[in-house]
């Protein structure tokens, strides 16, 4: 299976136009974003589970990233609210699942295989940075290959990112425009390497995840 698998080229998919798609797990139905190969992918999907809902114990061999957008998610290692940012490297495992429910932003087998950093974060405790002009910014992972971040902007503030290693931008709440496309709640949008990124927020503001830098290493994205 190949869904948007083309790196070189600017993909946006907007939440309220596609469908919800059954996981060969009962109550666990995935929105998926890109994806390349077959149930074990690379891929990144929005993800809902169904209150009392579970996956069965598998490893991530690639690891596995997520954020937690609505509800609380759960493994043998505990509860993760709404708002939580969770890695776990490659060769853990675990068995997730969703008590009352919960919705995730997931990406599975994009590590660097060396990785072993563990990353929880419950980015409504967290200390955020003011980093003036009405942004705030958490880090939520950093190395040499990628960074992981998000950020809050005030209404009609105008943002610049850095996308010369490609950029994720997914849009948490309020909404951007960056001079082609407006995006809104949970939208996606992915920039190839080489690319520029200035966007302003809505009149809501804006709270984004966002990834850097991270495609240099993606088959078939321009080195």
């Amino acid at each position: 299976m190949r869904i948007n698998a083309d790196f070189t080229q600017r993909t946006i998919v907007r939440y309220a136009t596609q469908d919800w798609v059954a996981s060969p797990s009962a109550g666990v139905h995935r929105r998926m974003l890109d994806r390349i190969g077959a149930e074990v992918a690379r891929a990144t999907s929005i993800v809902r589970f169904d209150p009392g809902s579970a996956f069965s114990a598998h490893t991530h061999d690639g690891g596995e990233e997520y954020l937690v957008l609505d509800g609380t998610f759960q493994d043998e290692s505990g509860d993760f609210p709404t708002g939580s940012y969770v890695r776990n490297p490659p060769a853990t495992s675990h068995r997730p699942a969703a008590a009352q429910g919960a919705t995730i932003l997931v990406k599975l087998h994009q590590f660097d295989p060396h990785d072993r950093t563990e990353v929880k974060i419950d980015s409504t405790k967290a200390q955020w940075t003011d980093v003036g002009a009405g942004v705030d910014v958490l880090v939520l992972h950093n190395d040499p290959r990628e960074q992981v971040f998000m950020e809050r902007w005030a209404p009609g503030t105008e943002r610049r990112l850095d996308a010369s290693g490609g950029l994720e931008v997914f849009v948490i709440s309020g909404g951007l425009s960056d001079g082609s496309d407006h995006l809104t709640r949970w939208d996606w949008l992915r920039l190839p390497v080489g690319s520029e990124f200035l966007a302003s927020a809505g009149p809501d503001g804006a709270k984004v995840w966002a990834k850097t830098g991270h495609l240099r290493d993606v088959a078939g994205a321009p080195s």
